[in-house]
């Protein structure tokens, strides 16, 4: 498949400068525990607008609108800063919004479709390199931009792929921004739907500053892991529907859910093809949004981490719920949507909402030998759609 070529590298930065009262966002502890961790990257892939919009044009609209919409998500421009403790050995981070900008990329990705994205039945490795800040940490945010866009001309597409540091936002200020971005982009200017809302201080018996011993901050590179593969797999309404009635049916309940049912399909392929020994331990996990869960309730335009979640075997991120098919920058909705090559290890499923209304998609990365035998799993793959 085609190479990518670098076109132009511009820094967006907002128009307007925060006052000194908003100039410093101190983090809480559940956004400081991801400093370990790599950012999130998700890109959406359109069709290429008509003849008549230019890719000049495009290119210079999308960063005007990217500018405005920084205003808003002013913290997004900044990075992290830090504070050395003398007193008790101990560093203190927080959002230095000082406008210091936005990485804006225009790539090409030449003699690349969409269908070379699309058809086949893995996701091609070129689409890492459709987004910025590949191998980067999020503590690296002290000196790396907490948000970087690339923009990817494709023969007959355009891919939009955004790396944001996971420190200052979740899976659900992700897209707040990306749709916001979107919105603006549309001619919203600044009237978007939810503004975003940066107050901290909702985590209990927390004591801003929060201190982290210099023992606890060990920083390494990345560790070597064993091949994956990446496959999407789709999941129409009314098969999801049907896994639903069955999973209520065989506990005699109505309490399980859509999304309930479908994750224990999956996990039950996975358990089966993984061929674990009798001894070895699986493990499941779900990354919990806490908004609507603390006392008092988070609003849902709170942007930051608000997420609880932790190290395992197989880890589930994301969520249908988040509006990807509604970044709609003005040339009509997206045809797919992908991650980045960030914290990709075997059993790292990601899930999106599917193009068609109450379609999912489940973006798997497992073993080759894995997802090989998942494809020969008549159970599982008699929920997938084509």
């Amino acid at each position: 498949m085609g190479e990518i070529r670098f076109i132009s590298t511009a820094t967006v930065a907002q128009r307007r400068k925060p006052n000194e009262s908003t100039q410093r966002i101190d983090l809480n502890p559940w956004e400081l525990r991801y400093l370990l961790i790599v950012p999130i990257q998700k890109g959406v892939l359109f069709r290429k607008p008509t003849q008549d919009q230019q890719m000049t044009n495009i290119i210079h609209h999308l960063k005007t609108s990217l500018e405005r919409t920084l205003d808003l998500f002013y913290p997004l421009a900044g990075r992290l800063g830090t504070t050395v403790n003398g007193d008790d050995d101990t560093t203190c981070f927080f959002i230095d919004c000082n406008g210091a900008g936005v990485p804006f990329i225009h790539a090409s990705a030449d003699g690349v479709t969409v269908g070379d994205i699309l058809d086949p039945v893995y996701v091609p490795r070129i689409v890492y390199s459709f987004f910025p800040l590949n191998e980067t940490w999020n503590y690296h945010g002290v000196s790396e931009p907490l948000l970087a866009v690339q923009v990817t001309e494709l023969e007959d597409g355009i891919f939009i792929g955004c790396t944001m540091n996971h420190v200052v936002a979740d899976g659900t200020s992700f897209w707040h921004f990306f749709n916001s971005w979107s919105e603006i982009s549309r001619g919203s200017d600044i009237n978007i739907s939810q503004s975003p809302v940066f107050e901290r201080g909702f985590v209990p018996e927390a004591n801003f500053p929060v201190r982290i011993p210099q023992s606890e901050l060990v920083f390494g590179g990345f560790p070597s892991s064993s091949p994956t593969q990446e496959r999407v797999f789709h999941f129409r309404k009314e098969k999801i529907a049907a896994l639903k009635a069955k999973a209520n049916t065989e506990k005699g309940t109505n309490q399980i859910s859509s999304l309930q049912a479908l994750l224990a399909h999956l996990w039950r392929s996975v358990t089966r093809n993984r061929r674990l020994r009798e001894d070895e331990e699986n493990v499941h996990a779900i990354a919990v949004g806490m908004r609507p869960r603390i006392e008092p309730p988070l609003p849902q335009q709170y942007f930051g981490a608000a997420i609880q979640g932790g190290r395992v075997k197989m880890k589930l991120s994301s969520s249908p719920r988040f509006n990807v098919y509604g970044t709609d920058f003005g040339w009509g909705r997206p045809v797919a949507v992908r991650s980045g090559g960030g914290n990709k290890f075997d059993g790292n499923i990601t899930i999106f909402e599917g193009s068609e209304e109450g379609s999912i998609d489940i973006e798997a990365c497992l073993s080759p030998v894995t997802l090989e035998s998942m494809v020969n799993d008549a159970e599982f793959m008699d929920v997938f759609s084509i």
